[in-house]
């Protein structure tokens, strides 16, 4: 356990040695910073340490390579701490409203990839028994490449219809197995009392684009999802239970607005997905 001296002056602790390293990964300490250990007076800089020294975790370490190759290697509690670090509280109808303004922009790119993959995926499905195999496999695969195609243009990136399979080539493994486990883990949470379920499901709404964004793996993905998803979990409960009034009123609408609802929901969790798991220095 460890207290550090602020840039203000003030005390910050005791926190364990995961808590120091995520305000050195986000840039609030550095191997200069003023600490001490839990029971001692004796001030040193944090690089005098050499749980935080051996690491090279100063800020000064960081490249050019961007988020991605940044959290590559790292565990998943100290890319989520230094993420919860950063990130504000998540404004559950300013990402509708981001959402709303990417479907204006991009209207029928996003309706056109949705339904694609949708028929695609929808058709492996329905094939008796390998349908169930092929919805447990290939699930996040086809998820985390329409949130990957989404990401793209909500990011002003080029974005065509390879970037709506980019799972197949770039992640296909990795999504493969966190497509398992998420529905295996989920399924059983729902049987043991449910709530463990409802907690699981939208705990683990970015696994698939941090896999494909950030080239984490499976297991990685899935834990930072939940844990940053945990720090604003109800926040997130709430973006959720706000498609459904929005998923209502597409069926409503001659059942075919079914679709420009499911492009607004997708882009509402591409805009929360930016906000906690890629939030500004």
């Amino acid at each position: 356990m460890y207290t550090i001296l602020g840039g203000d002056g003030r005390e910050y602790g005791p926190v364990p040695t995961d808590q120091v390293r995520a305000w050195i990964s986000a840039g609030r300490a550095d191997l200069n910073t003023k600490a001490k250990e839990l029971g001692t007076d004796d001030w040193k800089t944090l690089g005098d340490f050499p749980e935080f020294a051996e690491g090279g975790l100063g800020s000064g370490n960081r490249t050019a390579a961007g988020p991605a190759a940044a959290d590559t290697g790292q565990s998943a509690e100290l890319i989520a701490g230094r993420l919860i670090a950063r990130a504000g509280k998540l404004d559950v109808f300013g990402c509708y409203d981001r959402s709303w303004k990417l479907l204006k922009a991009h209207f029928w790119p996003l309706l056109g990839v949705t339904v694609l993959l949708m028929l695609i995926s929808g058709a492996g499905g329905m094939v008796p028994v390998l349908g169930i195999v092929v919805s447990l496999t290939l699930g996040g695969v086809f998820a985390g490449g329409l949130q990957f195609f989404f990401l793209k243009k909500f990011r002003g990136q080029e974005a065509g219809i390879v970037d709506a399979f980019a799972g197949f080539n770039l992640a296909f493994g990795p999504l493969v197995v966190a497509s398992l486990l998420v529905v295996l883990i989920t399924a059983t949470g729902f049987v043991l009392l449910i709530l463990p379920g409802i907690y699981l499901a939208v705990a683990y709404q970015f696994t698939y684009l941090l896999v494909l964004d950030k080239k984490l793996d499976f297991w990685t993905a899935m834990e930072v999802s939940r844990r940053v998803v945990t720090a604003q979990w109800w926040r997130m409960f709430g973006l959720v239970l706000l498609s459904i009034p929005f998923g209502l009123l597409g069926l409503v609408c001659l059942i075919v607005g079914i679709f420009p609802a499911l492009v607004l929901i997708q882009g509402a969790t591409i805009s929360a997905y930016e906000d906690l798991c890629n939030p500004k220095e």
